[in-house]
């Protein structure tokens, strides 16, 4: 609510300038006003009227939760914002079936045309909607972007001003939704056509066309892009802007033509037009010798002939030729260069304005109502008005003179209608009307509008009579009729002081909001605004159907002359004024807060120009004239009852009681205030101020008790609501554990039952009576074996089974030991693999034969016990390509004598080689060793057998090796004689030679001997391992 923010006031200032204290003081009026700009609160309100500042930046609080937040909300309830003012008139519509209209005025660049665009999108998003009515709304939200491209320019003050007074009526259904709209538009720039200041450019539409067109367009209609090529858009030098991307705008325009309704031919043709514009501006002209103008740019005309749908040479004579009637004949009089030049820039004056004109009617017809079954008579009517404000520049001429007249006369409408609310508010509560004292603009008006004596009727006078008029003549003349006035002064009527600002062209009109200079040059032109007869000829002659609207071919037939500017403009002014007289206002005046549009800045001097020129001070100073503040009983006893024991906590008698009582509680003096029908109205802000102050002190203590209040209360419902829960849960779990229980001991019970049952017939085939036994068996052994099956190969265990379940338990022992191995398989290398099968031929031999067997089995057989090293580089030459397999060190023993010799044993592919030092000694191929001896105890001893056939053999070779197992299991493989190895107990006999015998004697002892015999044996004590 308003009231809750006075007590932030010294910070961010008022929500309402009523309730400045010193309201009398402009400085007050504006450090308010940069308190809330400071703080972004770019809203304030007078009142009723809302005061808006450009922030020039984007704030977040139009989004649709801030719509929500305003909609359906009483105005003084929330913060000001141009949604309050939107909800208010729109409620103020359906509730009081009063048409209403919101007034937007401000200079250019203050931020008009965004403030009516915020009106329509908050119509759209929280009025009722259907398809229709969805219609409605896109077509009067797309309606801006196409006026705002052939209707808006960049200025100096303004990169998207409005170069048009543009008035919109919304109408809604008895639904309150938005069924149709009409637009009115007023005093259009079209010198803007032909002519741009330093800095400024033309018409939006021309950019977005030259930029955004496509290249096909732009080649049909003769363009080019590049905006320097067009003598229309560089006399302001400024083609680009840094706010605007006309290549965007370009695309929403179009997209926006087809919502509303355009189609493909309209908008083809519509840019005919545009584009004829263009080339309008590039017609040149060459002078003759005689003076008279011929045109020196033929491909313009070609062009314009095609884009126009007119005859070219037609055109081109128009354009050099006026024509003039004469004792009833008609003649072509040729023209200069300069008039040439004029006719040609009013011609295109003409074609846009009437264009303008024409496209408006079109968004009007697309947003009239065409439901036949609802009568338009009894639709509510919302008008929106975006009207240009105030103006003062350094040079002010025709067009400041229409504007600032305007103005007059909305701010004559304003004051009245104000004083008339108040008026009504006070007669309707009660109270005694107080007469307020205000300046009365009906003066300024009348000098302006007055028939016969009026400023606008000696204009149009002085452009009817005959002969050499001019706008000095027009001056003289004003003197003549006018110069007695108070509000009207000129150079020649003014003392020294005066003449010294004042030019000699130049008249000052004193308006409601100060002084304005309007010079004369130009006023009798603009206000004619004629066309030459033989052009308006060739533009009726046009098959364009947009043009053929525009320019009527009645025009040719009617004698009577058209009614000039100011006059077009006056009376659409009185019809404006009898519109919004009909409708309840509201207001919003909207400032500029620096020229160079930046953020933040806060440009005092420029401000306090706007207050002036806005009437922002009067109009505050009318609404102060009476009461500041004024409320509804129930609100103000609402927010204020605490203050008073007697009416807090809650006031049960009539509320006009229930206010007296707390006001004279407080204090209130009787000049402070009057008590109304159903309001009360203070007099001064410090009376309100002060009751604020004093309610924000009882806040503390009001807080605390009901903080007190509220946990005492919450607590104590917790604890009830808790006591309650824990009741409820407990009976629920006894009763589930109740029912668990008992669940529990029927299963058991059952369970016993099946179990005894199947016991007594568990030697029976299987039958309803032991099957449950018989799969708690098989369950029972099948859990026992899942949590003991064995972990490795070598595991031999297994749970003992049932006699019913043996077969199927040594099944599934099978099973579990194929799985394992198979498992154990995957997992080993290769090498390891030829490892464990050198360790199964090694088994396959030796394996309870051999003492020292047990003790070969941890220990790993190596590829050789001989590196290259330990070979003689001899020995390995010999040997050549054969590749050696294994190598060892062994001890040889002489057949005759025994002595033990140090060799090498080496393994080939094909034989058995013993080495001495560099001499292979001797070489026995696999196919003449006819087997292999080894004792059975844990000796190295070992006889390698040959065939006595061999020559090359001198007979058997006895050897000692320290790895007696894996060098003959690595002989056996290499030889293929497996089967070939004999393992002998007490003797071995070897042949030595030439049929003679040799035999060795294995004997057990504590420790290993070998020696001679007496004999004549080769003696071995071995010792005896227990591990066979």
């Amino acid at each position: 609510m308003m009231e809750s923010a006075l007590t932030a006031r010294d910070r961010v200032g008022v929500q309402d300038f009523v309730l400045l204290e010193n309201h009398t003081s402009e400085v007050a009026f504006i450090e308010n006003l940069r308190k809330r700009f400071k703080e972004n609160l770019i809203y304030t309100y007078i009142g009723s009227v809302l005061v808006s500042v450009n922030p020039y930046k984007d704030l977040e609080i139009y989004t649709k939760q801030h719509m929500e937040r305003y909609r359906g909300v009483n105005f003084y309830e929330v913060s000001p914002h141009i949604y309050a003012v939107s909800d208010n008139a729109y409620r103020s519509m359906r509730t009081e079936r009063r048409d209403q209209c919101i007034l937007i005025s401000g200079e250019s660049g203050a931020g008009k045309t965004e403030a009516s665009k915020k009106v329509l999108q908050y119509y759209a998003v929280t009025c009722p909607a259907s398809d229709h009515v969805q219609t409605v709304k896109d077509r009067l939200l797309q309606s801006n972007p196409v006026l705002e491209a052939f209707g808006n320019a960049k200025t100096l003050r303004n990169d998207n001003s409005s170069r048009f007074g543009k008035y919109m009526d919304i109408q809604f259904d008895f639904k309150g939704a938005p069924v149709g709209g009409h637009i009115l538009n007023y005093l259009l720039e079209k010198s803007r056509v032909v002519h741009q200041s330093h800095g400024e450019r033309n018409f939006h539409i021309f950019y977005q066309l030259i930029e955004g067109g496509e290249e096909d367009l732009l080649r049909r209609l003769g363009l080019e892009r590049n905006t320097q090529q067009y003598q229309y858009l560089v006399k302001g030098n400024c083609p680009k802007v840094s706010s605007i991307n006309d290549r965007s705008d370009w695309k929403v325009v179009r997209k926006a033509l087809s919502v509303i309704g355009f189609s493909d031919d309209e908008v083809e043709e519509l840019l005919n037009i545009i584009a004829s514009v263009l080339h309008l501006g590039n017609v040149q002209y060459g002078g003759e010798d005689s003076g008279n103008a011929y045109i020196t740019t033929d491909t313009q005309i070609k062009y314009l002939a095609r884009l126009l749908d007119v005859d070219g040479s037609v055109l081109k004579e128009a354009l050099t030729h006026k024509k003039i009637t004469a004792k009833g004949e008609e003649l072509m009089s040729p023209l200069n260069q300069e008039q040439a030049s004029s006719a040609r820039d009013a011609l295109s004056k003409a074609i846009y304005g009437r264009t303008f004109t024409w496209l408006v009617n079109k968004i009007n017809d697309s947003l009239a109502l065409k439901d036949d079954s609802f009568n338009s008579k009894n639709a509510s009517v919302i008008g929106l008005l975006d009207i240009y404000g105030f103006e003062v520049f350094q040079n002010n001429s025709f067009e400041q003179f229409c504007i600032n007249y305007c103005n007059e006369k909305l701010q004559q409408l304003f004051i009245e209608l104000t004083l008339k609310s108040e008026q009504e508010e006070y007669e309707a509560e009660g109270i005694t009307w107080e007469p307020v004292q205000y300046f009365n603009n009906k003066i300024i008006c009348d000098l302006v509008e007055e028939k016969f004596k009026g400023i606008i009727s000696i204009l149009d006078e002085e452009c009817l009579r005959p002969g050499d008029a001019s706008d000095i003549t027009f001056l003289e003349k004003l003197e003549d009729t006018v110069g007695g006035h108070a509000h009207f002064l000129t150079h020649k009527l003014a003392d020294g002081k005066t003449r010294k600002v004042m030019g000699r062209d130049e008249f000052r009109l004193l308006h409601y909001a100060g002084e304005v200079n309007y010079n004369v040059n130009g006023f009798l032109d603009k206000n004619n605004d004629l066309l030459f007869r033989n052009l308006k000829e060739v533009m009726c002659m046009s098959e364009n159907k947009i043009l053929t609207q525009c320019f009527e071919r009645e025009e040719l037939t009617d004698k009577k002359r058209p009614e000039t500017t100011a006059t077009q403009f006056k009376n659409s002014l009185a019809k404006l004024m009898e519109i919004l007289m009909s409708k309840e206002p509201s207001y919003v005046r909207c400032i500029k807060p620096n020229d160079a549009k930046q953020a933040g800045r806060f440009d005092e001097v420029l401000i306090r120009h706007q207050v002036k020129y806005l009437g922002l001070m009067e109009n505050l100073r009318v609404r102060r004239a009476g009461f500041a503040y004024r409320r509804r009983y129930e609100v103000f006893l609402q927010r204020y009852k605490s203050l008073c024991p007697d009416t807090w906590p809650n006031w049960d008698g009539r509320l006009v009681d229930g206010v007296s009582t707390l006001v004279k509680h407080l204090g209130y003096k009787p000049e402070e205030y009057k008590l109304g029908r159903s309001k009360i109205f203070i007099r001064f802000p410090k009376t309100l101020f002060a009751t604020e102050d004093a309610l924000e002190v009882q806040k503390h203590s009001l807080a605390t008790m009901l903080q007190a209040s509220w946990k005492g209360y919450s607590q104590k419902s917790k604890y009830r609501k808790l006591k309650h829960s824990a009741i409820l849960i407990q009976a629920w779990w006894r009763g589930i554990l109740a029912r668990r229980r008992a669940q529990r001991r029927r299963q058991a019970v059952e369970t016993i039952r099946r179990f005894i049952k199947g016991f007594m017939y568990r030697h029976q085939p299987r039958c309803p009576e032991n099957e449950y036994f018989l799969d708690y068996v098989r369950y029972s052994f099948l859990m026992k074996l899942h949590r003991n099956l064995p972990k490795t190969v070598l595991d031999k265990s297994w749970p003992t089974p049932s006699p019913a379940l043996s077969e199927a338990s040594e099944h599934l022992r099978k099973l579990c030991m194929q799985n394992m191995v198979w498992k154990y398989c995957k997992t080993i290398s290769p090498e390891w693999k030829h490892q464990l099968e050198q360790k199964m031929v090694a088994s396959e031999i030796f394996k309870d034969k051999k003492d020292n067997y047990p003790q070969s089995v941890p220990k790993l057989f190596v590829g050789t016990r001989l590196n290259g090293e330990d070979i003689n580089p001899k020995v390995l030459q010999a040997l050549g390509s054969e590749k050696m397999k294994y190598a060892v060190p062994v001890t040889k023993y002489d057949r005759k004598g025994y002595k033990a010799r140090a060799r090498q044993l080496l393994l080939t592919g094909s034989s058995v080689i013993i080495v001495e030092d560099t001499k292979l000694k001797q070489s026995i191929d696999y196919s003449a060793l006819k087997g292999i001896s080894v004792s059975s105890l844990s000796d190295g001893m070992f006889v390698l057998h040959v065939t006595c056939e061999d020559n090359k053999q001198k007979g058997d070779v006895v050897l000692q090796s320290d790895h007696v197992i894996e060098t003959l299991t690595k002989v056996a493989i290499c030889a293929e004689k497996i089967n070939n190895i004999n393992i002998n107990q007490g003797s071995i006999k070897f042949t030595v030679g030439q049929g003679k015998e040799g035999i060795i004697d294995f004997t057990s002892g504590s420790e290993l001997l070998i020696s001679k015999a007496k004999n004549g044996h080769l003696s071995v004590t071995a010792p005896r391992l227990n591990s066979r």
